[in-house]
C-alpha cells in the first residue's frame, strides 16, 4: 500500500500511519528506530500551562460557599483514582499503554488496517500520550482558528504531536501521564477532568467509582458531546452502549471476567446529574460572595490586569478562606427577614465588621439575590459599595453627625461645650456664607434648614444636640469647627461616597447628603470601638493557590483618631439607647453606642452602632430610587408606616441581629472617657437659668421653659432625626417634616 492511499484514508489514524510507514516506501522495515531517524523525529518539550481549576471561597470556619470556573475541574493525585477506573481507561483507549513508549506501532498499524476494511473509523491509533498532547495544545489554544489546528488531522500535526509525546514519556512516568490525562480529559455534561466527572454523574468522588461507573465514564471519552446524558433519551441510550463496548473490552482482555461484565451490564446508567454549582447566583450568602468576587478582580495583589485578575478568579485552582461567621451570619439574615420581606420595594441591607481588624463577619440584605424582576430580585450587592458589586447607595442621614461629633472633640471641645440655636438654621448665600471646603472654596446656598420635633431650639450640648439629633444645633457647630474639619474627619474614617465618587461637601455635609453602604459606614463606626484605629474592611484572610503556597491576608490598620476623642465619642453616643433617638427600642444589655439617620423627605432610614466586639450598619431605602419612592405611607414586613424613621425598621433590624450575633461572646466594656480632658465645658457652656419665679403657675412643666432647660421629650425624637438633605445640592428642608 503506498503513502498515496494511506493519506487518502483521511483518519487520525491514517494519516499517522503513514507517516509512520514513510521509510517503508524505499524498503526500509517499519520500526520506531528507523522512522524516527528518517523523519526526523527528536523529543520537543510540551508547554504545558495550568489545567483552568475552580476556585473556591470558605468561610471562617472551613465550609465551601462558592466557587467560580471557566472549566469545572478539581484535579487529583493517580492514587485518588479507583483503580478499576484506571483499568477501564486503559483497557478501551490504549492497552498497551504501559508497554510501548511514544507511539504504539502494533496499535496504530493494527487501526489502520480496521479502519481500512471497515470503511470508515472503527478504532483509533493514537496512544494515551498522544491524546494528552493533542488535548494540551487544544486546552491552550487563545483562538478558534488554534484550536482547530490542534486537533486537526494533518500530517505535520500528528508527526508534531509524536515529537511532543516522546518529551512527555522522557519527562514523566506512566502514572504520571495517566494521572494528566485523566485530569485533563473533558467528560461531557460540563465536567472537566474525573473528578469533576465522578461528582457530576455519580455524586462521588472519583476514589469511590464502581466497575459499571468507570466504564460509563471511559466511554464517554470519545465521544463527550453525543454521550452527554443531560442532552437526552438518545445520549442516553449512546453512553449506555459504550459503557457495554467498555465492559466487554475489559473481559477480552481479562481485567475483569464475563460474569463481571455481564452483571455490570444489567445495571441502569445510575446518572445522577449532580449540580455543580458557580458563581455567587448559587452561592448560599450571594451577597458576601460578590463582595469577594470583587475584591479579587479590583485588587492588583491578585493580578496586574482586570483580564489577568478574571482568568485568576474563573481558572487559577484557588482556596479563599473567607472572614464570613454562618452565625453571625445567620443573625442578620433573620433580623431582616423579621421586619422587611424579600417582596417589599424597600430593601434593607447590613454589614457587621470586627473593629480592630476590619474583618467583615456578615453581609445580608431583605432582597433575594437574582435577576428575575418578577420576583423582586436584585443584582446589586445592597450591603456593599460600587467597587464591590454594590450601586449608588443611600444618604446617610444623621448618622454623618458622628463625624461632627469626633471633629468637634478633635478640636478642643469637651462634652458639655455647645450652642445655641432656634427652630430653623439659615444657610447664607455663597458670597456671605462661613463654610468654606477642603479647596478654600466658599461654600453656601440661601436656604433654611428646620428642626421638626427636637423643637424650638435653645442651648444644646455635644451630648444633648447629639442625643437628640438636632439638626440646627449641628449646623451650628460645623460652622463652628469648620466644614474642612468635618469632611476630614470622616475620610479619616474611610467615609466614601457608594457610588466611587468625590463627597460633597456642602454646609449640609453634617446631615448625611452623601450617598453610602453599610460596608463603609460599619467600618467608620468601628474606629470608635477600638478607640480611633481604622482597619480597612476586609472580607479575605487566606489564599492557597494551586500548588499550596499559602498567602495570608492580615488587616490593614492605623490609628486615625486619638483614644480619647475616641472614647469621648461613645460616651455621648451610647446615651442614645436610654436618652436619645433609641429609647424606645433599647439596648442590647452591653456597652454599645451609635447613632440612628432618616433623611430628609424620609427617602431612606439608617441605625449604625457598635460595641467593643462588632460594629454594625443598617440602611433602609427603595433601590428604584430613593426619592421617587420616599419611605412614606409604606407597607414594610406586613406593617404599615406613615412615617419611617432611623429607628423604626433600622434600629430594630440593628439591635435584634446584634443580640444574637454577640451571643456566646463575653461582654466587654467601652474604656471610661477621660473627663479631666473631654468632660465640662470650656469653650461655650451653658447659660445659667433665670430664676424661677417662685409665683409660677404650679401646672407648669418641671423642666421649665424648653428654651431655657432641656427635658427628656426635648432630647429625644422618637427616632426622627432629620438627616440627609434631598439629592445633596443643599435644597431646602421642608419646614415641619420629619427628616
Amino acid at each position: 500500500m503506498n503513502v498515496v492511499r494511506l493519506l487518502a484514508a483521511g483518519t487520525a489514524a491514517g494519516v499517522l500511519a503513514a507517516a509512520v510507514a514513510l521509510p517503508a516506501v524505499g524498503g526500509v522495515g517499519l520500526t520506531a528506530k528507523s522512522t524516527t531517524e528518517t523523519l526526523a523525529l527528536r523529543p520537543e518539550k510540551l508547554d504545558e500551562p495550568p489545567l483552568p481549576e475552580r476556585t473556591e471561597i470558605y468561610d471562617s470556619t472551613g465550609k465551601q460557599v462558592a466557587q467560580f470556573y471557566y472549566q469545572n475541574r478539581e484535579s487529583v493525585k493517580i492514587d485518588q483514582i479507583a483503580p478499576v477506573m484506571r483499568t477501564a481507561i486503559i483497557s478501551i483507549e490504549d492497552f498497551r499503554f504501559y508497554e510501548h513508549g511514544a507511539i504504539d506501532l502494533e496499535g496504530t498499524a493494527r487501526a489502520l488496517a480496521k479502519n481500512l476494511t471497515g470503511g470508515g473509523v472503527v478504532q483509533g491509533g493514537s496512544s494515551i500520550t498522544q491524546q494528552y498532547v493533542k488535548l494540551v495544545q487544544f486546552n491552550k489554544a487563545k483562538t478558534k482558528k488554534e484550536a482547530m489546528a490542534a486537533i486537526a488531522p494533518t500530517v505535520n500535526r500528528k508527526l508534531n504531536e509524536l515529537r511532543y509525546a516522546m518529551a512527555i514519556e522522557e519527562k514523566y512516568t506512566k502514572d504520571e501521564i495517566l494521572q494528566k490525562y485523566l485530569n485533563i480529559s473533558y467528560f461531557g455534561a460540563g465536567a472537566y477532568g474525573i473528578q469533576a466527572a465522578a461528582k457530576r454523574f455519580f455524586g462521588k468522588s472519583a476514589a469511590e467509582l464502581d466497575l459499571s461507573e468507570a466504564a460509563t465514564l471511559a466511554g464517554a471519552v470519545q465521544n463527550p458531546v453525543r454521550t452527554d446524558p443531560t442532552l437526552g433519551k438518545t445520549a442516553r441510550d449512546y453512553l449506555l452502549n459504550r459503557r457495554n463496548t467498555v465492559l466487554d473490552r475489559m473481559a477480552e482482555l481479562q481485567k475483569i471476567t464475563v460474569a463481571e461484565a455481564a452483571a455490570a451490564k444489567k445495571e441502569k446508567l445510575g446518572f445522577k446529574g449532580t449540580q455543580i454549582p458557580g458563581g455567587c447566583e448559587e452561592s448560599k450568602y450571594p451577597y458576601f460572595c460578590l463582595y469577594v468576587k470583587h475584591e479579587i478582580l479590583t485588587n492588583p495583589d491578585f493580578g496586574a490586569t482586570p483580564e489577568d485578575r478574571e482568568k485568576l478568579l474563573q481558572q487559577g485552582g484557588l482556596r479563599i478562606k473567607t472572614t464570613l461567621d454562618p452565625k453571625m451570619q445567620a443573625a442578620s439574615e433573620q433580623a431582616i427577614k423579621k421586619y422587611v420581606f424579600a417582596k417589599d420595594k424597600p430593601a434593607a441591607a447590613q454589614a457587621i465588621v470586627v473593629p480592630g481588624t476590619g474583618e467583615i463577619k456578615a453581609l445580608a440584605a431583605s432582597r433575594k439575590f437574582g435577576d428575575n424582576k418578577k420576583k423582586n430580585e436584585t443584582l446589586i450587592n445592597l450591603a456593599a459599595d460600587s467597587k464591590h458589586g454594590g450601586g449608588v447607595g443611600f444618604q446617610q442621614g444623621s448618622t454623618a453627625k458622628a463625624f461632627t461629633l469626633a471633629a468637634a472633640l478633635e478640636n478642643g471641645w469637651k462634652i458639655d461645650d455647645g450652642n445655641s440655636t432656634g427652630k430653623t438654621y439659615n444657610v447664607p448665600a455663597v458670597e456671605n456664607t462661613p463654610f468654606r471646603d477642603c479647596k478654600g472654596l466658599r461654600v453656601g446656598s440661601s436656604h433654611q434648614v428646620f428642626n421638626s420635633s427636637e423643637g424650638g431650639g435653645g442651648f444644646k450640648t455635644l451630648r444633648t444636640g447629639t442625643l437628640g439629633s438636632v439638626n440646627t444645633f449641628f449646623m451650628k457647630l460645623e460652622e463652628q469647627v469648620g466644614l474642612c474639619k468635618v469632611v476630614k474627619m470622616a475620610e479619616k474614617l474611610g467615609i466614601k461616597r457608594a457610588d466611587g465618587g468625590k463627597l460633597q461637601q456642602v454646609p449640609t455635609f453634617t446631615l448625611g447628603v452623601n450617598e453610602m453602604d453599610p460596608v463603609t459606614v460599619s467600618s467608620a463606626f468601628a474606629v470608635f470601638a477600638s478607640r480611633g484605629q481604622y482597619c480597612r474592611p476586609m472580607a479575605i484572610t487566606e489564599v492557597r493557590d494551586r500548588n499550596g503556597k499559602v498567602t495570608a491576608a492580615k488587616p490593614k490598620c492605623k490609628q486615625v483618631v486619638d483614644e480619647g476623642v475616641a472614647d469621648a465619642v461613645s460616651e455621648v453616643m451610647s446615651g442614645v439607647f436610654t436618652r436619645g433617638t433609641m429609647t424606645e427600642v433599647g439596648g442590647i444589655g452591653r456597652d454599645a453606642a451609635g447613632k440612628t439617620g432618616t433623611t430628609d423627605g424620609y427617602t431612606a432610614a439608617w441605625f449604625a452602632g457598635y460595641t467593643p466586639n462588632l460594629a454594625s450598619a443598617v440602611s433602609l431605602g427603595d433601590p428604584r430610587g430613593a426619592f421617587n419612592h420616599d419611605l412614606t405611607g409604606v407597607t414594610i414586613g406586613g406593617r404599615y408606616y406613615a412615617y419611617v424613621y432611623g429607628a423604626s425598621i433600622s434600629g430594630r433590624i440593628w439591635k435584634d441581629s446584634m443580640m444574637k450575633a454577640l451571643k456566646g461572646i463575653e461582654a466587654a466594656s467601652f474604656h471610661p472617657y477621660d473627663s479631666d480632658t473631654y468632660g465640662g465645658c470650656t469653650k461655650s457652656c451653658a447659660p445659667k437659668p433665670p430664676k424661677k419665679d417662685k409665683d409660677r403657675d404650679r401646672g407648669d412643666s418641671p423642666f421649665g421653659n424648653a428654651d431655657d432647660e432641656e427635658s427628656p421629650l426635648d432630647i429625644w425624637d422618637n427616632g426622627a432625626d432629620n438627616g440627609g438633605n434631598g439629592n445633596g445640592r443643599d435644597k431646602p428642608i421642608t419646614p415641619g417634616r420629619r427628616g
